[in-house]
């Protein structure tokens, strides 16, 4: 199943070569404010269409992206955690994509998670 997605304005757009299993919503400092849920993939199961005009935003390890157009939380890339040592694993990044900018998908179908990101370090 592909499906697409783009921010509010349709600067940036955006297909995934499958839906999400599952989006999680994180409660550190950032994703807690822009109430993204994240939908995980791996770099090569997202295709950008247009990126339009990005700014980013980089804490600690997540490079945040947003549309310069209308300021859509859009993706995020972001290393992979282990659980046990609750250390980033920057050989196995990913992105995080914003499902609430899929379009035609019911997030209702899928589990959402949670994930503590203000304790992970």
């Amino acid at each position: 199943m592909s499906l697409t997605g783009k921010c509010y304005c349709g600067a940036t757009t955006f297909e995934l070569d499958a839906a999400p299993d599952s989006v999680t919503a994180c409660n550190c400092s950032h994703c807690d404010k822009t109430g993204a849920l994240w939908a995980y993939f791996s770099a090569d199961q997202v295709h950008f269409v247009q990126t339009g005009d990005e700014a980013t935003f980089t804490p600690r390890v997540n490079r945040h992206h947003f549309c310069g157009v209308c300021g859509m939380t859009t993706y995020t890339e972001s290393p992979t955690w282990d659980l046990v040592t609750h250390e980033p694993d920057f050989s196995r990044m990913r992105i995080a994509i914003n499902a609430r900018l899929l379009e035609d998908f019911d997030l209702s179908t899928v589990e959402h998670k949670s994930i503590d990101g203000l304790n992970l370090w």
